[in-house]
């Protein structure tokens, strides 16, 4: 993993300059490595001194904020990662509202630091950030 990680800091990299970005998630939690990866880009761009504004969860990937979930004790809470990187880091966690609804997600059982918005928003994080990077199919 380390590995690709750097593979992909290389590509994203155009001269050595801080990057900010926004990324996409469309897998949900447990089913797909969409959700794990694009969680461990996310640690590793900010620990490399880059900028991650904002991820947008879309289709599936709206269920990753949930407080639904319950994994067990020996498995990793991926609500609550997602939770911990928005308070910690200032990361803005947004689910699209027309998925959401499909799914029978609303502002209730959302974690903490995550919101529900419209797709427009991602048409704004594309534009405000040098890179949007996808996860999932």
């Amino acid at each position: 993993m380390i590995a690709q990680e750097s593979l992909i800091f290389h590509k994203l990299l155009t001269n050595g300059s801080v990057v900010k970005i926004g990324i996409l998630l469309k897998e949900g939690p447990y089913n797909h490595q969409a959700s794990d990866t694009a969680f461990k880009f996310a640690e590793a761009a900010i620990k490399k001194g880059h900028t991650v504004d904002a991820v947008f969860l879309y289709n599936d990937g709206v269920t990753n904020v949930t407080k639904l979930m319950d994994p067990p004790q020996d498995d990793r809470n991926i609500a609550t990662r997602w939770s911990e990187l928005s308070q910690k880091h200032g990361v803005e966690i947004l689910a699209c509202i027309a998925a959401s609804k499909r799914r029978g997600i609303s502002d209730d059982v959302l974690v903490e630091g995550s919101a529900i918005t419209g797709l427009g928003t991602l048409t704004d994080i594309a534009i405000r950030n040098d890179r949007l990077v996808t996860f999932g199919d």
